[in-house]
């Protein structure tokens, strides 16, 4: 299948690398509207909260369009992703629940996984295409699909296949065209991830038809197939291009929604020439400057068309930074992306799940404000919804609350009871109020005490902290306050049991759930 896609030094070229080539301000607004606002939603891919200096005053990488989209709209200090690695926060993103409520108990999606979202679920995209809006999904998809097989192929009970298997010819199916989307143009999973193709509207653009070899360490990606031309350090600029022809296509006559999952700051971390030595802080800190012009041109094109005074821009993170980014070498510099949360990337502590998370939305939400109430990204369709003044119904968006009021200021108390966190290795978290409770004696992750380390030194079985005191979560309260762990635990068992966290009718997950996952390593 042909793809439009065009040179990238040329888009490079064309567009301007400095935030100071464009303005948000005194923007032309004479163009038509619509009622219903157009909904862009940027998600990075392993960018930690103390990345974005709107957010982090002590932050060492320039972030000049993330700052003023800030400045423009509301910053969000208590945003969580719905789990502390990626596959499972996409899901909540655009279905409303949570992941764990799926097959998916722990880690993450495969380039040759099968479709996690069941194509009868309703999901953002699905919803808003209902009410009349075109629909869009480029960048990283990361939530399976069913690649075509080859003749005489059987599958089975197995939700992976091999290289060998497929049929790269035809058509995937139970892909983003399945659960809502105009169009799509995506790679399978993340960038370190095999097969390295471009999927465009369910078809592959190129066949795999080389075999890479993997890199290590900054430039980690492993060894497989892949197309010709698919070149690891083009994603990035290829992808925004793709978003920005996307937007271009778009009229005032029809509201429109493009989900833009970044491939980046995720391995493999290799910011193009323009981009190198913007930082002095390495491979990492440039990359970051570069994901920072991405968000850039996505304004710039907002503004230029005359959409960017009826489009609510949301800009977060699937979960926080990776240990790829070299934190040692990070922290010397004096630059830290957990901020100052423990943990990172996979962990149930704060820095595994807690995100930027900046809104603006011209008329709607004050210029340069915050807010400090507990939001989820599982979040994002029952805030469409209470947008566009739509009830869902009862087996939709079962872990979704609306945060319109917050994002339009005029909530008067928290939306939210509570969050449900979630490690990579499965281990769960519930935080309500000041109180966060962990059901893991470790960081249930990759940063100390690794689960089977933790098992081995019988640290405690749950861990709870009152993060108004103690945010960096080293003192553990779980003997003073035994009230509280109970309360905790029975409201985690009834959002288990209900297959809800949200009022309305009970629901059922799809597997059997266990909510104490660390049992198995003490036995």
């Amino acid at each position: 299948m042909k793809s439009n896609f065009v040179d990238r030094r040329k888009f490079l070229k064309t567009c301007a690398l400095s935030a100071a080539s464009f303005s948000l301000f005194g923007i032309d607004c004479t163009a038509g509207k619509t009622e219903r606002p157009n909904i862009v939603y940027i998600l990075a891919d392993d960018l930690g909260y103390g990345d974005v200096g709107c957010l982090n005053p002590e932050c060492k990488i320039p972030t000049p369009n993330i700052n003023r989209l800030a400045a423009r709209g509301v910053r969000f200090t208590d945003a969580h992703s719905g789990s502390a690695v990626c596959t499972p926060t996409r899901y909540g993103i655009l279905t409303g629940r949570y992941a764990w409520r799926t097959r998916l108990q722990s880690g993450v999606l495969w380039g040759y996984s099968r479709a996690l979202i069941d194509k009868r679920r309703m999901t953002v995209a699905s919803f808003l295409k209902k009410h009349g809006y075109t629909t869009g999904c480029i960048g990283k998809w990361h939530l399976g699909w069913n690649w075509a097989l080859k003749k005489n192929v059987t599958l089975g009970d197995r939700k992976e296949v091999k290289f060998e298997e497929v049929d790269f010819s035809a058509p995937i199916t139970n892909g983003p065209s399945s659960v809502g989307f105009d169009y799509s143009c995506n790679i399978p999973g993340s960038l370190d991830m095999v097969p390295y193709v471009y999927v465009e509207n369910d078809h592959v653009v190129e066949l795999p038809t080389v075999t890479v070899e993997g890199r290590q360490n900054y430039q980690f990606y492993r060894s497989g197939p892949a197309a010709p031309g698919f070149k690891h350090e083009n994603v990035l600029p290829e992808l925004t291009q793709k978003a920005v022809q996307f937007i271009e296509r778009q009229t005032p006559a029809k509201p429109f929604f493009l989900y833009f999952p970044l491939s980046a700051p995720h391995t493999p971390i290799l910011p193009t020439k323009e981009f190198q030595g913007k930082t002095g802080l390495g491979p990492y800190g440039d990359f970051v400057v570069q994901c920072d012009w991405t968000v850039g041109q996505i304004l710039q094109t907002l503004q230029r068309k005359g959409f960017a005074e009826n489009t609510l821009v949301i800009f977060t993170s699937d979960n926080g930074c990776s240990p790829m980014a070299n934190f040692k070498h990070l922290s010397r510099l004096g630059h830290f992306p957990s901020y100052h949360f423990r943990g990172y990337k996979a962990d149930i502590f704060e820095g595994g799940h807690r995100i930027p998370f900046l809104a603006r939305w011209p008329g709607k939400i004050k210029p340069n404000s915050q807010c400090d109430d507990l939001i989820c990204l599982t979040d994002l369709l029952a805030t469409t919804a209470d947008i566009l003044g739509k009830k869902l119904p009862d087996y939709a968006g079962e872990d979704s609350i609306s945060i319109l009021p917050d994002l339009l200021g005029t909530a008067k108390k928290p939306v939210r009871e509570a969050i449900v966190h979630h490690s990579i290795n499965g281990s769960f978290s519930v935080r309500r109020g000041k109180w966060k409770l962990e059901l893991c004696p470790g960081s249930g992750g990759w940063s100390d005490p690794r689960p089977q380390k933790a098992a081995q030194l019988g640290l405690p079985m749950v861990q709870l902290y009152d993060l108004t005191r103690d945010i960096g979560e080293q003192n553990n309260l779980q003997y003073l306050y035994p009230d509280v762990v109970y309360r905790l635990t029975r409201l985690l068992e009834r959002y288990v049991v209900n297959g809800r966290s949200t009022p309305g009718k009970l629901q059922k997950n799809d597997v059997e759930i266990n909510i104490w996952k660390m049992q198995k390593l003490r036995q």
